[in-house]
């Protein structure tokens, strides 16, 4: 049992640290991914003025 604790990271002492980090890396990776389009259009036009 103690295995599986130390493999889950439950023992981390900034566990909650690294939970919202990991899901703001998410947040932000998934909207980068879906604006993409929209970030090259705009670069696009202001490289082109």
């Amino acid at each position: 049992m103690f295995e599986v604790l130390l493999h889950t990271g439950t023992e981390h002492s900034n566990l909650t640290l690294t939970v919202l980090s990991s899901l703001l890396a998410l947040v932000v990776g998934v909207g980068i991914g879906t604006y993409s389009g929209t970030f090259r259009k705009l670069v696009r036009t202001v490289t082109d003025e």
